[in-house]
């Protein structure tokens, strides 16, 4: 896959608002991103451990550099509650001093990037996929729950500590009696305040109204005089090329956590985009993808921000209020742009309730039991996955947790392929073709011939009970059969291993007075099957374009037949 700039005639083709025909919309949903990004920004920063000038240098630029490669035209690309979180937790295994923590972020986003931007050149997009849903979902409710703890620590005035979400939650409650009635007071009013009007004023950006609220009460009436903590002075936030500047043993330090930030910096965006993209129409393509959330990391780690995925919040709101092109992302970018040049001083009395509010609300979503009560209904070991990637990440921390979700992940892959079903084959009545005897009760099967079909490709992970089940099957046949028929057309590439397998079961049959017959053979299966041994032990005439030449050739020909 080749990816590259867009040139500006095809930049002007892919923004339908360059020529004015969703200029209104765009700009709508433009505002409505920077009202949402804004406030998310100062939080989130928070959240990975940087100054909150950081995340105004890393939101413009996420937002420009996706549009250059991307082809969502409803994707917004900026800080989110998991890449923080995620940043935030893998640059603390490295170090714990906040004086390293804004070049640890950078060189982390930029490792990750190039991760995503290798990966997506290579057109590995798909792996995502082998990250199983449930998995995800156990992962980000048990990501979300700490958010929450750290976040409500904020709250009610006290620090929540170090280590997993169990300890976090304990020195919570152990430090009661330190809980700031006035900062629990401001907590309370703006979650309060933000249900509220996101209830009932939907259209309203709530985080924004919050802000300004809570910037208005705090300076008037001295909140930080009272006990309630406050975000301080933001510097003027021009973003501006700068290396990470880190030493050359934190980068691999770094590199291990930053495969697993990737993963789940990738499966965030391009679920978000795929699920915009169905729902308007429209197709992305995943390779793409892949690399133009690698490169908006990569330019976000060097000016200084930290890793970025996909908002579904902001991508879904931006959306209602009219964005229908990138053109709004641009656009979102210039307003953010004029934020952090000349509007951080106004952030300085915001108090950090109201911050840890905004986050809390902003990942409730991710808390929602409605996909582990569809699990537990009807399908109990999908719900076992998701409580055990939910347990790992609350008692191992998050990176341990998303390592666990990953194994979880490629163990289910892996028990489903092993698992192959082996249908015996019958006649369809009134046809020359062949079907599943138990799907089809009139299915005539032949005598003294056996035809069966793996249900799936054969691989070195189930050809060996394929094997199992066909010499089963064998026994159980009365009178047993003299031939055995194997449908392979199920099965594209045959790798040695199975190819070995294959010979054993002809070496069992043998051994039973049974013949083993192969019939439709994929192209390049045949050619992996011409250049083993099995094929010079079972001859030409033992391989069949399909079943009903299979049959014919080992059934003797009826009266009737004879006279055709």
């Amino acid at each position: 896959m080749a990816v590259r700039p867009r040139s500006l005639a095809e930049l002007r083709a892919a923004l339908p608002g360059l020529r004015g025909d969703t200029a209104r919309g765009d700009l709508l949903g433009a505002l409505t991103a920077w009202a949402l990004i804004v406030p998310e920004c100062v939080a989130y920063a928070q959240i990975a451990g940087v100054p909150p000038q950081n995340a105004f240098y890393a939101a413009p630029v996420a937002l420009i550099a996706y549009v250059l490669l991307g082809r969502s035209r409803f994707l917004i690309i900026g800080a989110t509650s998991a890449a923080a979180v995620l940043s935030g937790a893998t640059v603390a295994d490295v170090s714990s001093d906040p004086e390293q923590a804004v070049g640890l972020s950078a060189a982390l986003a930029v490792i990750a990037g190039g991760v995503l931007l290798a990966a997506g050149l290579a057109r590995l997009g798909f792996v995502t996929h082998f990250l199983a849903e449930p998995a995800l979902y156990g992962f980000l409710f048990g990501m979300a729950l700490t958010i929450v703890v750290r976040q409500a620590a904020k709250i009610v005035g006290v620090s929540s500590g170090d280590g997993q979400f169990f300890a976090r939650l304990w020195t919570v409650l152990r430090h009661a009696p330190d809980w700031s009635v006035a900062s629990l007071a401001v907590g309370v009013a703006a979650l309060a305040a933000l249900f509220v009007i996101e209830r009932y004023l939907p259209r309203v950006p709530a985080s924004l109204v919050v802000l300004v609220v809570a910037l208005v009460v705090s300076a008037a009436v001295g909140l930080k005089d009272h006990g309630v903590e406050i975000v301080g002075k933001i510097p003027s936030a021009v973003p501006v090329p700068h290396l990470p500047g880190i030493a050359a043993a934190d980068w691999w330090k770094l590199a291990g956590g930053a495969c697993g930030v990737a993963l789940v910096v990738y499966a965030e965006a391009f679920s978000i985009a795929s699920r915009f993209a169905r729902k308007h129409g429209d197709e992305v393509d995943a390779d793409r993808e892949m690399a133009a959330v690698g490169v908006a990391n990569i330019a976000v780690g060097l000016f200084r921000g930290f890793t970025v995925s996909g908002s579904a919040s902001r991508s879904a709101a931006a959306t209602a209020a009219g964005a229908r092109s990138r053109m709004t992302s641009l656009i979102a970018a210039g307003l953010i742009l004029l934020t952090g040049a000349f509007l951080t001083p106004l952030f300085t009395a915001l108090p950090e309730p109201v911050l840890g509010a905004i986050v809390i609300v902003a990942v409730r979503g991710f808390l929602s039991t409605t996909e582990l009560r569809r699990y537990a209904a009807a399908d109990r070991a999908s719900m076992w996955v998701a409580l055990t990637a939910l347990l790992g990440v609350l008692l191992f921390d998050l990176l341990p947790g998303l390592l666990l979700a990953v194994a979880l992940s490629l163990v289910l892959f892996i028990a489903a392929s092993s698992t192959t079903h082996v249908s015996v084959l019958g006649r369809l009545p009134g046809s020359r073709r062949y079907g599943d005897v138990s799907q089809h009760p009139g299915a005539i099967t032949a005598p003294g011939v056996l035809a069966v079909r793996p249900d799936g490709a054969l691989f070195f992970g189930n050809a060996d009970r394929t094997r199992l089940a066909v010499l089963a099957l064998t026994a159980g046949e009365r009178p047993a059969p003299h031939t055995v028929v194997l449908d392979l057309s199920s099965t594209y590439h045959l790798g040695v291993p199975v190819l070995d397998t294959l010979d054993d079961l002809r070496d069992a049959l043998h051994h039973r007075g049974i013949t083993l017959n192969l019939a439709r053979l994929r192209a390049r299966a045949r050619s992996d099957f011409e250049r083993h041994p099995l094929s010079s032990r079972l001859g030409p005439d033992a391989v069949h374009a399909d079943v009903e030449e299979a049959v014919a050739a080992r059934t003797p020909a009826t009266p009737s037949e004879r006279q055709e």
